[in-house]
């Protein structure tokens, strides 16, 4: 691997990874959300609160439903074959530890003044 991590094109296999721990946490908030109005929809008491959190977990669940299919479709989400799921999970944990472990991930001089700095400083 390249050292350079600024340039994105250096950074081997990073956009990919980038995007399965994007989607992997957007489903998990999804989840979250839908949890948080189930219990919500049993604590309400006016029909009107009622019907709103019913149709946010109606709507949740479709977004769940979406979400998951786009992942199984590709190959970031193994739900059915925990032996799969786990041996993607243990890449994403090796991807977190390489970066981790890389050195020099940031530079050292990190003032990038840009085109508007002033002058007389």
């Amino acid at each position: 691997m390249i050292n350079d991590y600024l340039e994105v094109e250096n950074a081997e296999g990073l956009p990919e990874i980038a995007d399965t721990g994007i989607a992997m946490e957007f489903l998990i908030s999804v989840k979250t959300g839908v949890r948080n109005t189930a219990v919500a929809l049993t604590e309400s008491k006016t029909p009107e609160v009622r019907n709103t959190l019913r149709h946010q977990l109606e709507e949740g669940l479709e977004l769940h439903k979406e979400l998951s299919q786009f992942m199984i479709s590709k190959g970031w989400l193994h739900p059915y074959n925990v032996e799969d799921q786990f041996k993607l999970d243990l890449k994403s944990a090796d991807a977190a530890l390489m970066i981790g472990e890389m050195k020099n991930l940031f530079p050292p001089d990190t003032s990038r003044r840009g085109m508007l700095a002033d002058p007389h400083e």
